[in-house]
């Protein structure tokens, strides 16, 4: 397994060490990791350092004596330490800060402890916690991890990503930075998301960190306060748009083909419009995903599998109103759509029982100045020629008690636009209304678990896109599942990443979503949870891994591979000290 990584200029030419492997000693079967490095070398190698649990054979091996406190800690030590310490952090963005430093100092122990402490630890290194660090990355910034890449860089952006050091099988999660979780253009601040998703991919999916590569397309900002921050440490200038633009994505393109041969392409909050074209030109060419558009909508499409083979009905029966038309909006409409027509519905049938909502009301037909991308989600004005309408453009509320809506999802970003009036009418018609209200941070959900639930009468059936409290309600307590992509972006990358895919197909992440569902139990979904338990996330990607792997195959998109699931297990890396050797 990869641990390690290193370059070096030697007489002007790149010259690669390669990742040490795990070896096994013949005599005694031992595992463990032949080290190149030295002393300090050695100590500031986040991958390598172990700090107090070197041994002591170690400290004299490679020169660690007199740099340590004498006591050898056993990880378990350092765990408590690590607990410790966040207990006196006072506020979620201390614990962040700390977090993050403790990936630059000790990836194994950063991991060790992420994984056994998955509920607690994720909203603090990711979603809420990470659009404040983003927010103010340019003032809590301490320590250069991942690439950026500016428009100075244009015509060499191939020398800049040659920088990295090269990995077998790589991962890149990639922004521009332009559309950060629900608040906005946050320039160079955008470098939380890529660092934060590949934490997860390495927490979750076992891929390890010396595969994980973070990069900010640092194109300028539009973020006015930002560029009169004097401690802005991002490209001062406006945003690159048009052509311009366009050619600076081609050119990363190439040079990630040229550097990283086979990585995975992880695309993650561009702006609505750039989202869609990146991803319609090079997804069938590079092995590559939007998380926004593809990874929402498979989670979402899992806990719509979830919440109707509970209440026994079919995702084709429902009638589902969607708020929001971004990238995610559209990406769930189609993936829904998809799904009805698994389960046998035609695809003009499942187009009609999804209703899309964008800030000026219902998208349908005829209605003034739609875009070419709207009007591909518009509902026929046949569809609401009997409607009673009130508001024109026509408004939510006329949409819900119209359509009589049983499924209500949010991507808005705009916080109590389910109100009161709106899910009470929704209750009349639906016996367990699915409401989910995914916008991000918390701060942004459109209605809050608690509100949904008391007026329901308790038989709404909700999830979030934020971690929420449960729900006690008429001596029942209901859990709120929270739809995190955490349970689907990182079982695709490693079961595309298993097999060789070539590309990803809409129905590998059909296949991720049905896994994700079966990872539901009864018992869960009678609670209301329509997710599993953050804490069981590794078990449910490999499940989705496994899934998208034989999809894959299926599809022809891979190659067939001899025992997929024992391939998975064996890619999927877990964080633990091994013994080491000098070399």
């Amino acid at each position: 397994m990869a641990a390690y990584g290193d370059r070096r200029m030697l007489s002007g030419m790149r010259v690669d060490i390669p990742h040490p492997r795990v070896a096994i000693d013949p005599d005694t079967g031992e595992r463990y990791l032949p080290v190149p490095l030295r002393g300090t070398a050695l100590l500031k190698t986040p991958t390598l350092n172990k700090g107090t649990a070197f041994s002591r054979r170690e400290r004299e091996e490679f020169d660690l004596v007199g740099m340590l406190p004498d006591h050898v800690s056993p990880i378990e030590e350092q765990l408590d330490r690590v607990a410790n310490q966040i207990h006196y952090k006072v506020s979620d963005m201390d614990k962040n800060i700390y977090l993050n430093g403790l990936m630059d100092r000790n990836e194994t122990l950063f991991y060790r402890f992420l994984i056994g402490n998955l509920e607690a630890m994720v909203p603090l290194i990711y979603t809420p916690t990470v659009a404040t660090s983003c927010r103010h990355w340019s003032r809590i910034y301490r320590r250069a991890r991942g690439v950026y890449v500016t428009p100075r860089d244009r015509g060499r952006i191939i020398d800049v990503l040659r920088c990295r050091p090269r990995a077998a099988k790589p991962i890149i999660v990639v922004t521009d930075n332009e559309r950060i979780l629900g608040i906005g253009d946050q320039g160079a601040g955008g470098m939380g998301i890529p660092i934060g998703k590949l934490a997860l991919y390495a927490a979750a999916a076992g891929i390890h960190p010396t595969r994980c590569i973070p990069i900010s397309l640092d194109v300028g900002t539009n973020n006015a306060e930002l560029l009169a921050d004097p401690l802005y440490v991002g490209y001062r200038q406006q945003r690159l748009r048009g052509e311009e633009y366009d050619d600076f994505i081609a050119e990363f393109v190439a040079a990630v083909q040229a550097v990283f041969p086979g990585a995975l392409l992880h695309w993650e909050d561009f702006s609505n419009r750039t989202s869609f074209e990146n991803l319609s030109l090079y997804r069938d060419s590079v092995l590559s995903f939007n998380d926004d558009i593809q990874g929402t909508a498979a989670m979402v499409v899992a806990g719509l599998m979830a919440a109707t083979r509970h209440i026994g009905s079919k995702i084709a029966d429902q009638r589902i109103v969607i708020v929001g038309a971004g990238s995610a909006g559209v990406g769930i409409r189609d993936q829904i759509a998809t799904a009805m027509v698994d389960e046998g519905a035609s695809r003009v049938d499942a187009e009609a029982r999804i209703m899309t909502l964008d800030s000026r009301g219902l998208i349908v037909e005829g209605r003034p100045n739609l875009s070419r991308g709207k009007a591909q989600l518009a509902l026929s004005l046949e569809a609401v020629k009997n409607w009673q309408i009130e508001d024109h453009p026509i408004g939510l509320l006329d949409v819900v008690r119209n359509a009589r809506a049983s499924v209500l999802i949010g991507v808005s970003g705009v916080p109590g636009v389910f109100t009161e009036e709106m899910i009470r009418r929704m209750a009349l018609h639906a016996a367990r209304p699915i409401i989910m209200p995914l916008s991000n941070p918390t701060s942004h959900a459109e209605v809050t678990p608690a509100s949904a639930i008391e007026w329901t009468d308790g038989r709404a059936i909700v999830a979030t896109g934020s971690p929420f409290p449960d729900v006690q309600y008429d001596d029942r307590v209901h859990r709120i599942g929270q739809a995190n992509n955490v349970f689907i972006f990182p079982g695709i990358g490693l079961g595309v990443l298993t097999v060789g895919a070539r590309r990803i197909s809409d129905r590998m992440f059909l296949a991720g979503s049905k896994a994700l569902a079966g990872a539901v139990t009864a018992e869960q979904v009678e609670s209301g949870q329509l997710y599993p338990s953050i804490s069981d996330v590794r078990a449910t990607s490999a499940e989705v891994a496994k899934a998208v792997a034989n999809q894959a195959v299926a599809e022809g998109l891979a190659a067939p591979v001899d025992n997929i699931e024992a391939r998975i297990e064996e890619d999927m890396w877990y964080p633990e000290y091994l013994p080491y050797r000098a070399v």
